[in-house]
């Protein structure tokens, strides 16, 4: 049996941090640009995405959007106070993280300062050392493109067949798909676990899909043996 490669994204699989990040975005959107955004409406233009995908998607929504460098550091600055009010895993993923039979990555849409930042919060380094963490700051193309996940794999010296990848986002579950990759959807954390998502994630085409990491634990178990 050959080792495979878990790609894992970080926010909403790792940790339930995904509908802070996008709150931050829709406030100040709302705040600068009354765009009267709900959190649905901010999710569905911004969700799972790196953040020059966010300015380019918001660019082309109304010109008049301009996220300039000072809005970037306010921003930053915003999540960084909520950063700092603690962070937690995801029930379970730590047990997947000790399992040997698998080499294991993160890829994630979110810049490599703040990832840096949320692995120490939540004392990653022991698992994923800096040479087994990507950003999509390193590739052209982020999700929902397939190039980060992609980039990641040759890295870590695996083709994309020999790859799991576990997402949330439907630009995420969208790039493992492109990459070739067996992909799995996770909906445990708060703002994915609804009927009207998950049918969109079906609608992708995704046949895996759990809400607890111990069913996820299962699959890849099984997926070793194979």
């Amino acid at each position: 049996m050959k080792k495979k490669l878990i790609i894992w994204d970080f926010d909403g699989v790792i940790s339930d941090t995904e509908h802070l990040w996008i709150n931050v975005w829709q406030t100040m959107l709302n705040e600068k640009y009354n765009l009267n955004w709900s959190f649905a409406q901010a999710n569905q233009v911004l969700g799972g995405i790196a953040p020059k995908t966010k300015i380019a998607r918001l660019k082309s929504i109304d010109s008049k959007i301009e996220i300039n460098q000072a809005f970037l550091q306010e921003l930053e600055s915003r999540e960084a106070l909520i950063m700092e009010k603690g962070l937690k895993l995801v029930e379970g993923v730590e047990d997947i993280f000790k399992l040997k039979q698998f080499q294991q990555c993160i890829a994630t849409g979110g810049n490599i300062k703040k990832t840096e930042r949320k692995m120490a919060l939540l004392n990653l380094a022991q698992y994923f050392p800096p040479a087994h963490v990507f950003s999509a700051e390193l590739v052209k193309y982020g999700k929902p493109e397939p190039e980060l996940f992609l980039f990641a794999a040759e890295s870590m010296g695996f083709k994309p067949e020999a790859c799991i990848v576990i997402e949330d986002s439907l630009a995420g579950l969208t790039a493992g798909l492109k990459a070739g990759m067996l992909t799995i959807a996770f909906v445990g954390c708060q703002m994915n676990n609804t009927p009207a998502y998950i049918q969109q994630i079906k609608e992708l085409g995704i046949k895996c899909i759990f809400d607890n990491m111990s069913d996820v634990q299962k699959l890849l178990i099984e997926e070793y043996k194979k």
